[in-house]
């Protein structure tokens, strides 16, 4: 839910979670991991971007998926 997650106690393995809100029922965060020449790390993470009353609902486009 908080856009990554860390593995194991030393950090060497990061899953990284790129779809905010995924299916449009998971609620979850995204994120971005970014790292300096030095390799220090800093996070970016975001929510799903407001729907747009003007927008079409991609459940109705995608019934597939669901």
């Amino acid at each position: 839910m908080e856009g990554y997650k860390y593995w194991f106690p030393e950090q060497n393995l990061v899953t990284v979670w790129s779809a905010p809100n995924y299916y449009y029922r998971c609620e979850n965060i995204a994120s971005i991991l970014c790292l300096d020449h030095n390799l220090n790390q800093t996070w970016k993470t975001f929510k799903e971007v407001p729907v747009c009353a003007k927008s079409i609902n991609p459940i109705d486009i995608l019934p597939y998926f669901l």
